[in-house]
């Protein structure tokens, strides 16, 4: 549905251009945005590459795991039905440490493997295609991501030549934090139901 939203605002856009003389700005807007959107592309691989480096430097040197610790009463209150030792915890934390260390990009691939071992703890085979309760956590809490250093938004701000671009850096946190509360909450009611 999206996509033809999408493909019938594009069309008449260009036939709004064609029909007022503007065709040319449409051509115009076409090529700064493609080489806008490589500027940024070639921006944030630079930013996602040091990051999960730092990630896995992080990983090698021991301070994950420790991490890893220190939130571990959070994920246990938030994953009651998830068991304490195993991949998918490993997995949950990595996912939440990259989120709160504003590595969004390196937290997709433990949150994607969260969720395939999320998938396998459903011992009801009835509902084995309906979410459970662990799985729509983690899904808020991963949405909502409480951010300490909002890396891609103040490479943003690099690249459109922000004269603060850590500026973002107490706002991000008052409203990571705000949403994610939000975001407990509202599942921890919704679990009681």
């Amino acid at each position: 549905m999206l996509n033809l939203i999408w493909g019938i605002m594009i069309v008449s856009g260009i036939l709004y251009a064609i029909v007022t003389g503007n065709i040319e700005a449409v051509s115009n807007g076409f090529a700064e945005s493609a080489k806008e959107a490589v500027s940024i592309c070639i921006t944030m691989l630079g930013v996602l590459g040091f990051w999960s480096g730092m990630m896995e430097v992080g990983k090698q040197a021991g301070i994950i795991k420790q991490l890893t610790k220190v939130i571990n009463p959070v994920v246990n209150f938030l994953f009651p039905n998830v068991p304490k030792e195993g991949k998918c915890r490993e997995y949950i934390t990595t996912n939440m440490l990259a989120n709160i260390l504003g590595l969004g990009w390196a937290a997709t691939p433990p949150g994607l493997k969260a969720m395939e071992e999320l998938a396998k703890l459903n011992k009801d085979k009835e509902k084995v295609h309906i979410a459970t309760d662990e799985m729509c956590t983690f899904l808020v809490i991963n949405i909502s991501s409480l951010q300490l250093i909002p890396v891609n938004i103040i490479a943003y701000r690099v690249q459109y030549g922000s004269v603060n671009p850590s500026a973002i850096v107490a706002p991000a946190i008052i409203a990571t934090s705000i949403s994610t509360i939000a975001g407990i909450v509202f599942c921890k009611i919704c679990q009681k139901k």
